[in-house]
């Protein structure tokens, strides 16, 4: 993004895509790939020590998470992929929600203040290398290769001649776009919100220290203002973005199992 001129003598560069790329803190090792083992760090200390010692009144860390698990386990498996065949995937929602969550929570967090899904990799390699070969592997599984091709793209009860236009756009959808959409869903979100933030903080600062003018230091409390309100509607977008990563993923399962397209 190109500069602005705010008042005569001083200009304002608002934040862009470029800042999201983070150089390299050592050996080619980027923050973000620090918080991604970071966050690995962090949810399996949370359940291990919260689930140490297990008692029938539970403290604050086991009932925070008996209540993430008992979310993922009925919220999102069971709804989504069915009471029959949810029980095997509840570890992997579990993990999918918790491990989006905590690297979009970062994004707020003093000191690490990003977010890691902001870069388009991370989701695009869970979506990909996770989400992907799981429901299709336990759909040829329970279907067949030949018969899960044809629960996928060939919806029953459609016009015979709609079928030569349906079945490439099924196959398209749950073949091809299904894991993209479902990457870029969380990444743009994270990114926008991200950078939202960015804008009211730099712009802020720019107007209170650099700008000069007389309206120019209540415009910046204007500015921190909208930084403030932006951080929690991005607080609840995160919970809302790990949310919906984790039950796509579970309806996903639950669509390739099931007998019915």
């Amino acid at each position: 993004m190109g500069a602005l001129v705010v008042t005569e003598g001083s200009t304002f560069t608002p934040p862009g895509a470029g800042d999201f790329d983070l150089p390299p803190i050592f050996l080619g090792i980027t923050k973000p790939m620090i918080l991604i083992v970071l966050s690995v760090v962090i949810i399996a200390a949370f359940f291990l020590i919260s689930s140490r010692k297990l008692k029938v009144v539970p403290g604050k860390g086991q009932f925070l998470a008996e209540y993430v698990y008992d979310f993922a386990r009925n919220g999102m498996a069971r709804e989504q992929i069915g009471s029959k065949d949810f029980r095997p995937y509840i570890p992997l929602v579990l993990t999918l929600f918790s491990f989006v969550l905590v690297n979009n929570v970062f994004g707020l967090i003093p000191f690490f203040q990003f977010p890691t899904f902001a870069h388009i990799g991370f989701p695009l390699a869970l979506s990909l290398f996770v989400v992907y070969p799981v429901y299709h592997f336990v759909g040829f599984k329970r279907h067949g290769f030949v018969g899960y091709l044809k629960h996928q793209t060939v919806p029953p009860g459609a016009p015979a001649a709609i079928y030569l236009l349906l079945t490439p756009i099924e196959f398209l959808q749950k073949f091809v776009l299904n894991p993209i959409t479902l990457a870029i869903r969380v990444f743009a979100a994270m990114f926008a919100g991200h950078l939202i933030l960015l804008v009211f903080t730099v712009a802020g600062e720019f107007l209170l220290v650099e700008a000069s003018g007389a309206i120019a230091k209540p415009v910046s409390i204007i500015s921190f203002a909208f930084a403030i309100l932006m951080t929690f509607v991005e607080a609840l977008i995160q919970v809302i973005q790990a949310y919906v990563f984790a039950v796509l993923s579970a309806n996903y399962i639950g669509a390739a199992l099931a007998e019915d397209h």
